[in-house]
């Protein structure tokens, strides 16, 4: 399980991207597709056409670090869906750590929780509610 401090963000890329990219390649990718910037210290997560491999880059105040898995069977799958015109959805670690270890989490039903807003306000959260009708086709 992947803990992370509440400031860290981990956006994940809709769209596939070519892997054979490097810190220099996911950098500019960051800019781009997500429209922060990579050096903000936040977690940027990439999967190839096949969704059997995903690459995080993130910047550790000295230098870039990008962390490779390549699945042996099966894919990497989102929490939700995503809208066909988004770059890119945010997620929280526990979803992250989740992810890596291949788990799909489909039909993953979040309790509702109250939570602190960025304003102060309580509210009740249920993001993880997936609706059972998908978008789109998965391969297993």
């Amino acid at each position: 399980m992947l803990t992370l401090p509440p400031s860290v963000r981990v956006y994940v890329a809709a769209q596939p991207i070519d892997l054979r990219k490097s810190f220099d390649g996911l950098s500019a990718a960051v800019a781009a597709r997500f429209g922060q910037d990579p050096l903000g210290g936040h977690i940027f997560v990439f999967r190839n056409r096949r969704g059997n491999q995903i690459r995080i880059l993130f910047w550790d105040r000295t230098g870039y670090v990008i962390i490779g898995k390549k699945l042996a069977r099966g894919c990497f799958h989102l929490a939700r869906d995503v809208v066909e015109e988004a770059a890119h959805v945010e997620i929280e670690a526990a979803e992250l750590g989740l992810m890596l270890e291949g788990i799909d989490l489909a039909d993953a039903v979040r309790r509702k929780r109250w939570r602190l807003t960025p304003g102060g306000a309580h509210h009740e959260s249920a993001r993880l509610s997936v609706p059972s009708a998908r978008a789109t086709p998965r391969a297993r």
